[in-house]
């Protein structure tokens, strides 16, 4: 599987140095979103990043359907696994169907997939059930990925520790 799983904290530099990876790349380049503008903070969050991403971006927003967005021979990042699993849980999918597709069509995939996910497992545990199963799903989604992925990398105070 060509992939590589960047993972880290809100704020940790994870995104800026998933994009370099990818930018590392030929392009064009695609990046999957997977964040809906619920307020007028996240709407401000969406816009900012896609002007920091500049030219040579095809932007596709799946908030849901991650399979259908990585198509196509050319790298793509996906941004973000915890903002996906946020959703098919809100939404009441079947978390363990979404994840074996996407690691399916991961598998499949000859150019690079850049995974980044927030690593939410690192704190206190969370006092509503709701979140605690947030923080579990997480986690094994992430196990999941870091298993069948060709590198693992933890982001924290923009320094990268590779993993694996």
């Amino acid at each position: 599987m060509n992939s590589i799983l960047v993972l880290g904290g809100a704020r940790s530099g994870k995104s800026r140095h998933a994009e370099a990876l990818v930018t590392a790349q030929a392009g064009p380049w695609r990046y999957v979103a997977t964040g809906r503008a619920w307020d007028d903070e996240m709407r401000a969050r969406i816009a900012l990043h896609r002007a920091q991403r500049g030219a040579g971006w095809e932007t596709i927003e799946a908030p849901l359907d991650l399979v259908s967005a990585l198509h196509g021979s050319q790298p793509v990042l996906i941004d973000c696994l915890t903002l996906w699993l946020t959703n098919l849980i809100l939404d009441e999918h079947d978390i363990e169907a979404a994840t074996e597709s996407l690691l399916d069509t991961l598998r499949q995939r000859a150019a690079l997939t850049v995974l980044v996910g927030n690593e939410v497992g690192l704190g206190i545990v969370p006092e509503n059930a709701l979140a605690r199963r947030f923080r579990d799903e997480a986690g094994l989604l992430h196990q999941k990925l870091a298993r069948e992925a060709r590198r693992v990398l933890f982001v924290a105070a923009g320094c990268v520790l590779e993993m694996k």
